[in-house]
């Protein structure tokens, strides 16, 4: 089994970094870059690798577990979930057009183009429809 990809966090960002982690770890959750059966590290392990606190890791790992995206085996770490897609609630595709605006807004504000972005998400998009 190969080794899941590395995580990234930044230390100077407003986001806190358990909600780092969980972002990253969802995402690649998401892409399957994480397959159902997959061992994570243990909370000391990725700790340590990240350079935080193995009580940062165990935040992330819980709200993960309660999304159901993870198993947490005392002493062995976590592991991935077979999860079927949950039924969204009926505000969530509004709420997606809220945080989207919000984002696109805070990256024109740091001097993103118009064009850059829906660049951006054209690609994306083309990628979540491989």
């Amino acid at each position: 089994m190969s080794a899941p990809p590395k995580l990234v966090i930044d230390p100077h960002s407003n986001v806190p970094v358990y909600r780092q982690v969980v972002d990253n770890l969802r995402s690649l959750l998401v892409e399957g870059a994480l397959q159902p059966g997959t061992t994570l590290p243990t909370v000391r392990e990725l700790g340590l690798e990240l350079g935080v606190h193995f009580n940062t890791i165990a935040e992330a790992y819980r709200l993960l577990a309660s999304e159901g995206w993870l198993d947490l085996k005392r002493r062995r770490g976590a592991v991935v979930t077979e999860r079927s897609a949950p039924q969204p609630p009926p505000d969530a595709l509004a709420n997606f057009r809220r945080n989207l605006r919000q984002l696109i807004a805070q990256v024109r504000a740091e001097g993103l183009s118009v064009g850059s972005i829906a660049h951006e998400l054209d690609r994306l998009n083309r990628e979540l429809s491989a």
